[in-house]
């Protein structure tokens, strides 16, 4: 390449760059731009003086308890908490510390773990209330902890969490009396069952018009992981179904039952199954059936209906229920309520 060619190239950028020079100089003399007094978005800051405050819960914890779903609670912990957390007796601490029998325990529960001084310097045990002030903001229960969790802000879903907590304990802490100011609105319904389960209304008339086949999709859905449900099945986690209408709570032999549904006495009857259903740890406290329940009605009664059929000979319906078109005429032959039913609902019953 001749020196003319170079001189060209040189002088074609030096062009470039004295017309973008200009190019900006009569860009900056044409606009104006007016700065904002302040910015466009604005995000409001907590104050950085003191401790953060936690959210003051709307209701006793006492009152949310009554009413809390353990299983719902479990599900929760083991999304959320079993990245740090171990549930099982014994476990291993990961991040945090073990929590099996934590309600009731000392704020330093588990031998050896690596506490925060700010939970070193709580006295006492793990209660119901101050186990609800920590889940809301462990930082503001307590400042400085190496918890990073910034809380539960549901109170349902702490009741839910604190109920499953309770479970994992040989000998689980008693329930907190509800207040008397809260009664009204925690309290179960005249007639419910104890422990926090809806009033169950007479199942009868719902069995009549309810579909076996619908409850027995129910039942494959929700229980058979746990039952089965052929004649002379054998038992899984939960006992086998077949003849559980009419037989006593116990009524598979050799099924190793809980305590609670041991001392029951009598058959199930139909409106004992609903209610069951409906909530078996508030049925029978102190159950192994980790099943929440069904909140339909129209559930329950279509899965009893279906259980009706695990028989050789179904149970008669109540006599305040007609039975539905191609059902069974042996309805009205007991009285309202008092046909027998055994201990078979869905899901793990034990």
């Amino acid at each position: 390449m001749d020196s003319m060619e170079v001189n060209k190239a040189i002088a074609s950028v030096l062009t470039a760059g004295i017309a973008f020079m200009v190019a900006s100089l009569i860009a900056d003399g044409m606009v104006h731009p007016t700065r904002l007094k302040e910015t466009a978005i604005h995000v409001d800051m907590p104050a950085a003086a003191g401790a953060p405050a936690a959210p003051a819960p709307e209701q006793p914890i006492a009152a949310l308890l009554a009413s809390a779903d353990e299983k719902a609670g479990e599900k929760f912990a083991h999304t959320v908490c079993a990245a740090c957390h171990t549930f099982d007796e014994g476990g291993k601490a990961g991040v945090g510390p073990n929590l099996y029998g934590v309600l009731g325990a000392p704020h330093g529960h588990m031998a050896g773990f690596d506490y925060s001084a700010a939970l070193k310097a709580k006295q006492g045990p793990w209660t119901y209330d101050e186990l609800n002030e920590w889940l809301t903001k462990p930082a503001a229960y307590a400042p400085g902890t190496k918890m990073t969790f910034a809380g539960i802000p549901s109170e349902k879903q702490r009741a839910d969490v604190i109920a499953y907590l309770r479970t994992l304990s040989k000998n689980p802490e008693p329930l907190p009396p509800v207040p008397a100011q809260a009664a009204s609105a925690a309290a179960p319904a005249a007639g419910a069952p104890a422990g926090g389960a809806p009033a169950a209304a007479p199942i009868g008339p719902m069995i009549a018009a309810a579909q076996p086949a619908e409850g027995e999709k129910i039942m494959q859905r929700d229980c058979a992981v746990c039952h089965t449900l052929t004649k002379g099945g054998k038992a899984g986690v939960g006992p086998n179904l077949w003849g559980v209408i009419g037989g006593p709570h116990g009524h598979m032999a050799g099924f190793d039952y809980s305590a609670a549904l041991k001392a029951k006495q009598g058959p199930w009857t139909y409106d004992e199954l609903n209610e069951w259903l409906t909530k078996p740890s508030a049925y029978a406290p102190g159950t192994k059936m980790t099943f929440a329940g069904l909140k339909k009605e129209s559930e329950r009664a279509a899965v009893i209906a279906y259980l009706r059929t695990l028989s050789d000979n179904p149970e008669p319906l109540p006599a305040a229920a007609k039975p539905a078109e191609g059902g069974n005429s042996q309805a009205g032959t007991t009285a309202a309520g008092t046909a027998p039913a055994t201990e078979g609902s869905p899901a793990p019953a034990k």
